[in-house]
C-alpha cells in the first residue's frame, strides 16, 4: 500500500494580482486499498493526517482502491473523515473496476470527476486524467478536454490556481499521459502556480518510506511543501 508524495510542475504564470490568502492542506495519493486487512494502517494514516495543525482541506490523488471495488471506495471515504478536514479525491486508474468503468467511483464520490473548488482566495482544479485502466503511454479523454474547454474560461485568471489530478502532468516525467500538454497549454491563461498529481510510486524527493505533503502557500502565491514520514509500521 503506498502513501507517497505528488509531483510539482513549475508555475507557467506569475505577473498576476490577486487577493489570495495563506492556505494550508495536506497532499496523499495511490492508498491502493485492497481488502480490510489494509484497514488499521490507512485508520493511522488519516489519525496522524488530523494532527496538521491549521490544514484546511486533504487532497487524495488517485488510487483510492486497488481494484475500484465499492467496498474499498466506501472504506476510504469512511477513514478519510478521520483526518478531520474537507476531503478532496481524484479518481486514479485503479478506481476504476476491472472493465474500466467509473461507475463505483462516482457512486461514492458523486461530483468528483472534474471539478473545481475555491479556498481563500486560491481556486483548485481537480480533473479526471485516466484512460481506463491504462497506466502508461495513455491519453487524457476528450470528455475531460471538453469539460476544461467549458470550465476554464469561467475561472478568475488572476487568482493563483493549482491543477490536481492522478497522472503526472509534465512532459519529461515518467507516466505522464501522451497529450499532457495540451492539457498545461489550457492554462496558460490562468495564474497556475503548482501541479499536483500521483500514480508514480518512486518517493522523487529521496525520501524513504511513506508519507504524505503538507503545502503552504502564501498570498503572494508560492508554495512551499514539507514532507511529513508515516509514524505508524509500513
Amino acid at each position: 500500500m503506498f502513501l507517497q508524495l505528488d509531483q510539482l510542475a513549475q508555475p507557467r504564470c506569475v505577473n498576476h494580482m490577486s487577493s489570495a490568502g495563506h492556505i494550508r492542506f495536506v497532499v496523499t495519493n495511490d492508498f491502493h486499498h485492497d481488502n480490510p486487512a489494509n484497514d488499521a494502517w490507512m485508520e493511522t494514516a488519516f489519525k496522524q493526517i488530523a494532527t496538521t495543525e491549521n490544514a484546511d482541506f486533504c487532497f487524495e490523488l488517485g488510487d483510492l482502491a486497488n481494484h475500484g471495488t465499492p467496498e474499498s471506495l466506501a472504506t476510504m471515504k469512511r477513514l478519510s473523515a478521520l483526518a478531520g478536514m474537507p476531503f478532496y479525491p481524484a479518481i486514479g486508474n485503479h478506481d476504476l473496476d476491472d472493465q474500466g468503468d467509473a461507475g463505483n467511483y462516482t457512486a461514492v464520490f458523486p461530483d468528483r470527476l472534474n471539478y473545481t473548488f475555491t479556498q481563500n482566495g486560491w481556486q483548485f482544479v481537480v480533473i479526471d486524467s485516466t484512460d481506463g485502466v491504462i497506466w502508461q503511454d495513455s491519453s487524457i479523454r476528450d470528455k475531460t478536454f471538453a469539460w476544461l474547454d467549458a470550465t476554464l474560461p469561467t475561472l478568475d485568471s488572476d487568482a493563483p490556481t493549482i491543477l490536481a489530478t492522478h497522472f503526472p502532468l509534465a512532459a519529461d516525467v515518467t507516466f505522464a499521459p501522451i497529450n499532457t500538454e495540451q492539457v498545461l497549454t489550457r492554462f496558460d491563461k490562468l495564474n497556475l502556480r503548482g501541479v499536483f498529481c500521483g500514480h508514480y510510486h518512486a518517493n522523487h524527493d529521496g525520501t524513504k518510506g511513506k508519507g504524505y505533503l503538507v503545502c503552504d502557500g502564501s498570498a503572494d502565491g508560492e508554495i512551499t511543501r514539507t514532507f511529513v514520514p508515516f509514524a505508524g509500521s509500513a
